[in-house]
């Protein structure tokens, strides 16, 4: 038996929740073990910058944040299944890693 640990992660995280159930549906289908998905610390990149590239006129700065967001399953699964969850249609700006380990 080998143990799959799918890692998943994008902005959205609406899109890696429905993309987690997806997973889970699929093994719960197969009588599989499942544990998650497990919310993962949340990535912060932040970037500011000053509004005028010249410095002209007051000290006046932009910031901007992008949130990456990640999921973790573990699953106790078997090539059937894993077939199955790379067919999944995987959003736009997710990213899905799958790592499997022997027993």
């Amino acid at each position: 038996m080998q143990i799959a640990t799918i890692k998943i992660s994008g902005p959205d995280y609406k899109k890696l929740d429905e993309l987690g159930s997806q997973i889970k549906e699929i093994a719960l289908k197969s009588g599989l073990k499942v544990s998650g998905p497990i919310p993962l610390p949340t990535k912060r990149m932040r970037i500011t910058t000053r509004r005028t590239p010249c410095g002209d006129g007051s000290d006046t700065f932009e910031k901007w944040e992008m949130r990456l967001h990640k999921r973790l399953i573990n699953i106790e699964t078997d090539e059937r299944t894993i077939r199955q969850i790379m067919r999944i249609q995987v959003p736009e700006n997710v990213h899905i890693e799958i790592e499997l380990k022997e027993k």
